[in-house]
């Protein structure tokens, strides 16, 4: 990648910004309701997710960055170690995970605000006219704050870290609501296929994501210092966050009955029941939700329309992808292929399928995208790149064996579903499907380079 591109771009973002964007980003609340099925077990795998993932991946991802501090992050460690190809098929799971990240959000935002709204709106949730309709009115204002860049998006950042913070502080005072329910307990869940899965999940979706804000180390202020700096703060908060949490959520709700897409308003709004004020309580934590949400998704907007960029830096695009806005710097025409593969992803989910197995479908295919990238990252250490010590070849060995476990099982249902083996086919098929696309892609892409210089 040259440094004179990297230069151009504005550097916005301090410490604070970093913290707050870790937490708004890893915290996703929809794990919750998955952890929370466990019932109080969870508390176990968290652990146990903890020890043999996420310290991990944090010890990875500060040492890879010290190594190549650059924009683009996993892309930029992944094209050093493996090359052309293996850091455009990284970037481009990267790519294809944050927009379906981002398709859920029509999805969720009605599912939370039938829940603010009250029972008599819980229709909305399973309407797909007014989830198609949220999702488009969504992704196009996600796409417009994009175009603005940092120095408006950090700011959507910070507030949506801060609602988050208040978000799952609320959920931990559930805890002190009276009930009759253990919520926290160290015996290990029956090791059936289901829970398996779910640990998969806590771990490598859960707790992931120290390595994302890499991605805007050209845009950072000191990234070698800053991102480490991010990481071990925000870390052990994240941690409790995440462990106490569930808790609040199996104060109130039986594990069978948690709702996966929207657990935290499904919690809050059971616990304020026999306050006066819970129609408005509900009403304030939606509009909370709502704005992390939204912040999340901005957060992989911003991404989503750098990778494309630095890949054409790097002339594994076509230069088409790199154009920057005069005096936004933010990259135009990646931003609106981004909205466009956005919608199309979020108005086919629903097509034939429930809300909650939409929803599952959407999550597992996404966590495998994600997972592929993660064991390409992994891997740079465990094979000797970037200079490693033996202790983080053995924490990268513990993280990719975590990885593998829940890429093997994401395709496997963790609710009910009509037809299981319908929903494997539809999961693993997407993902063979996307990759084979990005193959070819780089393919044309060689070639056409090759032509080029052969004129």
């Amino acid at each position: 990648m040259p440094l004179t591109a990297e230069r151009t771009l504005k550097r916005e973002l301090g410490l604070r910004d970093l913290v707050l964007t870790q937490i708004l980003f890893i915290v996703g609340l929809g794990n919750f309701g998955f952890a929370a099925r466990l019932g109080a077990s969870h508390a176990a795998f968290w652990l146990i997710a903890i020890v043999l993932f996420y310290i991990p991946l944090a010890a990875v991802v500060v040492h890879l960055n010290r190594w190549r501090p650059l924009e683009g992050g996993l892309y930029q460690w992944a094209h050093a170690a493996f090359g052309d190809f293996g850091g455009f098929i990284v970037a481009w799971n990267l790519w294809v995970y944050a927009m379906v990240l981002m398709s859920q959000i029509g999805i969720i935002s009605v599912t939370n605000l039938s829940y603010a709204i009250g029972p008599s709106f819980a229709w909305m949730a399973d309407s797909k006219p007014v989830v198609a309709a949220a999702t488009v009115a969504l992704v196009l204002g996600l796409a417009m704050v994009s175009l603005l860049g940092l120095g408006i998006g950090k700011w959507i950042y910070n507030l949506g870290g801060v609602c988050v913070l208040v978000l799952v502080g609320a959920l931990i005072a559930v805890n002190f609501v009276p009930h009759q329910r253990a919520t926290l307990s160290l015996a290990l869940p029956p090791p059936t296929l289901i829970n398996i899965n779910i640990l998969g999940k806590l771990a490598f979706l859960a707790l992931s994501g120290f390595e994302y804000v890499a991605v805007f180390a050209g845009e950072c202020k000191d990234p070698a210092r800053m991102i480490t700096k991010s990481v071990i703060v925000s870390a052990p908060i994240i941690a409790a966050m995440f462990i106490f949490g569930t808790s609040g959520v199996l104060a109130v709700t039986d594990p069978a009955q948690v709702d996966l897409v929207s657990p935290v308003l499904q919690a809050i709004s059971v616990a304020a029941k026999p306050l006066a004020l819970a129609a408005h309580l509900a009403s304030v934590f939606f509009v909370m939700l709502l704005v992390s949400r939204l912040a999340q998704s901005s957060i992989n907007f911003a991404v989503n329309s750098r990778l494309p960029m630095v890949a054409g830096w790097d002339h594994l695009l076509p230069a088409w992808f790199t154009r920057l806005h005069p005096t936004r710097r933010t990259p135009v025409n990646s931003t609106l292929v981004v909205a466009a593969v956005t919608l199309a992803l979020g108005l086919a989910s629903t097509v034939g399928t429930g809300r909650q197995e939409a929803f599952q479908l959407l999550d597992s295919g996404m966590g495998i995208f994600y997972g592929l990238t993660y064991l390409a990252m992994f891997a740079i250490p465990i094979l000797g790149y970037a200079s490693p010590s033996a202790g983080l070849r053995l924490a990268a060995v513990s993280g990719f064996g975590m990885t593998l476990l829940g890429v093997v099982l994401a395709v496997f249902p963790i609710i009910d579903v009509p037809n299981p083996l319908s929903f494997t086919v539809k999961v693993g098929g997407t993902v063979v499907l996307a990759n084979a696309v990005g193959v070819l892609i780089y393919v044309w892409q060689s070639r056409r380079l090759r032509v080029k210089v052969e004129e």
